[in-house]
This record gives C-alpha cells, structure tokens and sequence, in this order.
C-alpha cells in the first residue's frame, strides 16, 4: 500500500508538475499576446520617446563637442596672431629705439658739428678783435707820436711850423723809427 499510495502520489506530483510546467495553449496564447501587447506599449510608451531623448542628447552633445573644437580652433588660431603681433610689436619696438638711438646720435654730432663751426667763429672774431685793437692801438701809438713829433719841432723851431711841414716832418719821423 505503502508503494501504491506513493506511485498515486508520484503521479498526482507529475500531473501536478507537468500541469504546473507545460501550462495549456489557450493560457500560453494569452500570455504571449500579453507579452506582445506590453511590448508595444513599453514601445511607444517608453523607448520611443527614450530613443529621441537618447538621440537628442546625443546631438547636444556632438553639438557641443564641434563647437568646442571650433572654439579650440579660433583659439589656437588667435594665440597664434597675438604672437606674430607681439613678436612685430617687439621688432617694430626694437627698430624704434635702434632709430632713436641712430637719430640721437645724429644730433649729437650736428650739435658737436656746430659747436666747433661756433667756437671757430669766435676764435676768428676774438682774432678779429684782436687784430683790430692792435691796429687801433698802433694808430694810436702813430697819432700820439705825429703829437710827440710835432711838440717836439715845435720847441726845436720856437715857431709855428704849418699842416704841411707838420706832416712831412712826422712822416719822415716814422719811416725813421
């Protein structure tokens, strides 16, 4: 009895499971039509509008990407620029005080220049000068000696000797000395 109850058992246990694991076509349709019908939903419902999301995030992010390249691009190109700018701004700078320096000098031998043409012409002048007081002092000399000579023959004569003879006299008096 014992084997008997356990072989209904044993077969009530494999009905059991067999019902419970092969489950019937009318249930198995309805789940898979379930199955197909959530799906769709889920599809419409949730990946469709996912996937856009998805799809737009992505060009947002692309986007991004490409401008930040161009941006890069524009920076790199402007870094450039600011560089060959400051490298002529340096170079222009450089010329600059080089022509400063060369214009400076320039100057400085124009003003060095004239003042050497300026002291010369003083030295002619205080020449000048001198010369003129010499030949002033000389005529001088000539006229106070013509006087000399003159009061001289004037004792030496005891009378009154006229321009002619006071001339002659001084003349010879002169060519003397």
């Amino acid at each position: 009895m014992t084997f008997y109850y356990i072989s209904i058992l044993s077969s009530d246990i494999g009905n059991e499971i067999k019902e419970k694991l092969i489950p019937s076509w009318t249930s198995f349709v309805m789940q898979i039509a379930a199955l197909a019908i959530m799906i769709l939903v889920v599809s419409l419902v949730a990946y469709k509008p996912m996937k856009k999301m998805l799809k737009k995030r992505q060009d947002y992010v692309t986007s991004n990407i490409n401008n930040a390249k161009k941006e890069n691009e524009l920076a790199q190109i402007n870094h450039k620029e600011s560089e060959e700018r400051l490298l002529s701004s340096k170079k222009e700078a450089s010329e600059i005080v080089a022509n400063a320096k060369l214009q400076a000098e320039n100057e400085r031998e124009i003003i060095i220049n004239n003042a050497h043409v300026e002291a010369n012409k003083i030295k002619e002048k205080a020449y000048e000068d001198i010369e003129q007081s010499k030949k002033e002092a000389l005529d001088d000399i000539h006229d106070e000696m013509v006087e000399v000579a003159l009061m001289a023959s004037k004792e030496i004569l005891k009378r009154e000797v006229s321009e002619e003879d006071n001339s002659r006299i001084a003349e010879e008096f002169i060519k003397n000395l």
